[in-house]
């Protein structure tokens, strides 16, 4: 573990020298050969005005799609769609559904804006709702296919990691074969599998979606949500815009027609910066030779280094005790630890620099890969002086 990529960072971690940023399960600070490429974007703007979208559909896109199926093991790489947001994507899909109210399947564990749109869409009237417990996390795969099987549903949603705990679904293969209707939509949220761990969505590439994006692992900021849409699934979104038909502008359409692959399930106009840093973030990972699994394995020995110190600290407040799922489970690039003072235990460490973050009785510290094991030292120093 005696190589660092913290050089590659400067731009971020010179710009507040004293800040310890841990909460790299939200926003990562970006490889600072993304300030080209954001630069790039306006140079583009400036001499192509309007024909820049030849160049952004023509290049940009194609590229963006090539890195995103490469990292995700998926056939072909025209099934992915980008947008400004995973949020509109979803509302996307759930467009294409007919039956109303529509029946979904979930968990008690899901990200707060798809839990947020369920409960809006349940006091509508517009959905039911079945939520699978995500703990006992051993049995939460048997639990959850079973309800798959038992069929009925109109969406199947769940997370490959679930965002409040770090827990990795690694049964997604197995969940998939158990939905029992062929008509199910089976819908993956990998915010926190995308770029953090290895993912190879091969075998299921034809039945269920993926949606996730570059605002967290893959380093890359926001504007570049994507899904991956099967073949033959999901075809005519309600909720549709113009870039969805981009090949009708001229002529204009005798019914609404739809780009071909996962570009169906795009909106919009939108800010396309984020995905020429997303290609400039991919191919300086490329050159680095880091994959997903790399940049997991050495985030796995960070998170190992901090808990033996954090052991011998043998803080009442702050302990490997309260950490869930239990060290040797089964965990995306992130450390949860229940407790009830999470929040008064975050507010401590952000006096002394530290960007952690909580949710309810839980905090939450990340690494990445602009961390090294100076950082642990550091993380644990200031956690003694805060939590004493």
């Amino acid at each position: 573990m005696n190589h660092s990529w913290k050089l590659h960072f400067s731009r971020f971690l010179t710009a507040r020298p004293q800040r310890l940023h841990v909460s790299a399960h939200s926003h990562h600070p970006w490889p600072d050969v993304s300030f080209d490429a954001q630069m790039q974007a306006w140079l583009d703007a400036a001499e192509l005005i309007d024909g820049k979208w030849d160049r952004i559909f023509g290049e940009v896109i194609p590229a963006a799609q090539a890195h995103v199926a490469n990292v995700l093991h998926l056939p072909k790489p025209d099934t992915i769609c980008f947008a400004g947001n995973t949020h509109e994507l979803f509302m996307r899909v759930m467009s294409t559904i007919e039956r109303k109210p529509i029946r979904v399947l979930t968990t008690d564990a899901e990200f707060h804006s798809f839990n947020r749109q369920m409960q809006r869409f349940e006091e509508a009237g517009m959905v039911t709702v079945e939520r699978i417990a995500a703990e006992p996390f051993a049995s939460f795969a048997e639990r959850f296919s079973a309800a798959a099987a038992r069929g009925g549903h109109d969406l199947v949603y769940f997370s490959q990691c679930f965002f409040n705990s770090g827990w990795l679904v690694h049964e997604l293969a197995s969940i998939v074969a158990a939905v029992r209707d062929p008509e199910t939509l089976i819908l993956i949220d990998g915010y926190h599998g995308y770029m953090a761990v290895h993912t190879d969505l091969s075998a299921i590439a034809h039945r269920a979606f993926y949606l996730s994006g570059g605002y967290k692992y893959a380093m890359t900021g926001e504007g570049n949500a994507f899904i991956h849409c099967p073949d033959g699934q999901a075809m005519r979104p309600v909720d549709t815009g113009w870039f969805a038909g981009f090949a009708e502008l001229s002529t204009g359409p005798v019914q609404v027609g739809y780009a071909d692959g996962g570009l169906r399930m795009l909106g919009a106009t939108y800010d396309a910066t984020a995905l020429y840093r997303l290609n400039a973030v991919m191919d300086w990972l490329h050159a680095q030779k880091l994959t997903p699994a790399r940049i997991h394995a050495r985030v796995a020995a960070l998170q190992d280094l901090f808990l033996d110190g954090l052991a011998k600290l043998q803080l009442p407040v702050l302990n490997v005790a309260q950490l869930i799922p239990g060290r040797g489970q089964p965990r995306g690039n992130f450390l949860t630890f229940r407790t009830p003072a999470a929040g008064a235990i975050n507010a401590k460490l952000k006096a002394r620099e530290v960007i952690a973050d909580y949710r309810d009785d839980r905090l939450r510290i990340g690494f990445g890969l602009y961390h090294d094991e100076s950082d642990v030292a550091e993380l644990l120093q200031r956690v003694a002086i805060a939590l004493a």
